[in-house]
């Protein structure tokens, strides 16, 4: 039975992405901040609810302690958790903004892959999936062709970008684990703003975070996927 931490996993890309990995016969932990939204996703899924904070050490700590008791181990981590920061431009940014921002988006990443790796290291084949965007990719916000390109998204972008940068150093630094980063695409999320908001349904856009979760031992290392395949960084 592989185990899988999903944080961030009460709804949205998190959510869907459970769903599909408790359907495929994974051991899913549902990490959330709210242990109230949390235990009632986790419930639905028929997946088990850890409180995890990725802004928060002893939060992160405590989630990982309760996998270890229980399972012993920890094949897959899906650092899912985000935050947009506030809409595009250059007004209302704070240092203290931006704080907030790579906290949860990028400093998240850090405290959650370093507090699973004794976890990681133990099963046979090691997953990390930095669920990133478009946005953190340099090739896609200077294509003129692309909507990456579009908006200036100042905070939650070079967030993102540290993603990118995360992952390639990660995957160097861990011989033998499979760390890679996905963009999902624009969806319909309460992150992006709701059903309402042009995006594709969470179903679509969480498949390539489901096809790289899923990765046997001979799969890619050190890449930026989504639904159509390799992007550039």
């Amino acid at each position: 039975m592989t185990v899988t931490l999903i944080t961030g996993a009460n709804k949205g890309l998190g959510y869907e992405t459970a769903r599909r990995l408790v359907a495929q016969g994974h051991t899913v932990y549902v990490g959330a901040r709210s242990t109230e939204r949390g235990e009632a996703a986790a419930g639905r899924l028929g997946a088990r609810f850890v409180r995890l904070d990725v802004t928060d050490d002893d939060s992160v700590r405590s989630a990982l302690n309760v996998i270890e008791e229980a399972e012993g181990r920890l094949d897959v981590l899906v650092n899912n958790a985000g935050t947009t920061g506030g809409p595009p431009g250059a007004e209302g940014i704070t240092g203290a903004g931006a704080l907030r921002v790579f906290d949860t988006n990028a400093i998240g990443v850090v405290r959650t892959t370093q507090a699973a790796l004794p976890l990681l290291r133990k099963s046979d084949n090691p997953v990390v999936v930095n669920v990133s965007s478009g946005l953190g990719s340099f090739w896609a916000v200077t294509n003129p062709g692309l909507m990456e390109s579009r908006d200036a998204y100042v905070v939650y972008a070079a967030s993102k970008a540290a993603v990118s940068m995360l992952t390639v150093q990660y995957a160097k630094a861990l011989p033998g684990f499979k760390v890679n980063a996905v963009e999902p695409g624009y969806t319909a999320t309460d992150l992006s703003g709701g059903p309402g908001n042009g995006g594709r349904p969470v179903e679509e856009n969480a498949e390539v975070i489901v096809r790289m979760a899923t990765l046997g031992p001979d799969g890619p290392t050190g890449t930026f996927q989504q639904n159509s395949g390799e992007l550039p960084w």
